[in-house]
């Protein structure tokens, strides 16, 4: 079988093949990017005619109320009178006439200590105290008489007297030993047995009155600019949530303390049912007695920042003619005092303007919304909370 013959290619036949390979590339490139434009072109006008959905908030008008300023503190309830009943003479207990926790009288008997020797011991120095007044009249008579000497008369009287005080002072002791309450209170857990033997000091119990009490707390000294005697003070505690309590400042501090640049202040509240305790967490506010008029809006509105703080008004915007949408423009304010539920503004909005009430933090300058008000939250000026 004959060979068949090869023929190397030539110089041109290279450049050929060369040029039909690039041909082919720019070719496959100029396909792909087209298909690629056309992507792009498809994503840039999606982008054009897409629209970001509106952003659901509720809403609240700016309100125009007349509010009495108020300065609030931490405070702790102290009372009217707290001591510490104790024996100020040694004794053995022979009488217990109270039980622990219970509401005394003033001058009710608490504790009787053991006294017969001082007993019989007034009893001998009475009857020398009523010999030496029968020896002193004996002695005028005669003084009178002219029968005895002006020194007998003396020491007839230095005796009557000191008779008498030696008995006056039994009769003290024997009173020390009777401990009766020094005010109407309650009293504590007592502290001592029947037949205990108490050194002089000796605790007994600690007595309390507790109606009215004294609720003391600090205000920064700006207030003393307003603060008075007499004003009004409203007393609150966690331990009661639904009660209150009303009183007047009473105490003032003469003085600010120089460390925190405070003053120490005291209000009196009526506690008839003694349901304050001494040493009690309360929280005071003290009113002050004019009211002014005030712009407020929800807390919840507010969107604090170390810049400034802001709200978002809700106004309408009109793109197509008969065709009006809602947005949200930004506006820093400046707030105020605030209660409860409710913030003062002083200045950023005016009354009767729309702002958002909730759902504030996910909303831009601009920004598209639609209104809620149906999830609206209750606002209130002293809300309450509610038991589960």
């Amino acid at each position: 079988m004959a060979a068949v013959s090869q023929q190397p290619l030539t110089r041109g036949s290279k450049r050929r093949v060369w040029v039909i390979a690039v041909i082919a590339l720019l070719a496959i490139v100029v396909i792909l990017a087209g298909i690629k434009a056309a992507q792009i072109g498809k994503m840039i006008n999606a982008g054009k005619s897409f629209a970001i959905p509106p952003e659901s908030v509720t809403t609240a008008r700016v309100e125009a109320a007349e509010w009495q300023a108020s300065r609030a503190a931490v405070g702790t309830a102290v009372a009217i009178r707290n001591v510490t009943v104790a024996s100020e003479v040694a004794g053995m207990v022979r009488e217990i006439g109270f039980d622990s926790g219970a509401f005394v009288r003033k001058g009710e008997v608490l504790v009787k200590l053991d006294s017969s020797a001082e007993e019989a011991q007034l009893a001998a120095s009475r009857a020398e105290a009523d010999l030496a007044r029968a020896q002193l009249h004996r002695q005028r008579s005669l003084r009178e008489a002219n029968a005895s000497s002006p020194a007998d008369l003396d020491a007839a009287e230095a005796r009557a007297k000191q008779a008498a005080a030696n008995a006056a002072a039994l009769e003290a002791t024997i009173a020390k030993k009777t401990i009766r309450a020094p005010f109407d209170g309650r009293i504590s857990i007592r502290q001592v047995e029947l037949g205990q033997v108490l050194a002089s000091g000796t605790a007994i119990a600690t007595l309390v009155a507790v109606d009215p009490i004294h609720a003391d707390f600090w205000l920064p000294q700006q207030a003393l600019a307003e603060l008075k005697v007499g004003m009004v003070a409203k007393l609150h505690s966690d331990v009661f949530p639904q009660a209150s309590w009303e009183g007047k400042v009473t105490t003032i501090n003469p003085e600010v303390d120089i460390a925190s640049r405070n003053v120490r202040v005291r209000a009196t509240f009526s506690n008839p049912d003694g349901r304050l305790r001494p040493g009690m967490f309360v929280n005071v506010e003290v009113l002050s007695p004019e009211k002014r008029s005030i712009l407020i809006i929800p807390a919840t509105s507010v969107l604090y920042a170390p810049y400034g703080d802001s709200v978002f008004a809700v106004e309408e915007k009109k793109d197509d003619p008969g065709k009006g949408t809602l947005i949200a423009r930004q506006k820093f304010v400046r707030l105020g005092e605030r209660k409860g539920d409710l913030v003062e503004v002083i200045s950023g909005v005016a009354k009767g303007e729309t702002i958002v009430s909730s759902g504030a933090f996910k909303l831009r300058n601009n920004a598209s919304v639609v209104v809620k008000n149906e999830l609206a939250p209750k606002v209130e000026v002293a809300p309450k909370p509610v038991d589960q």
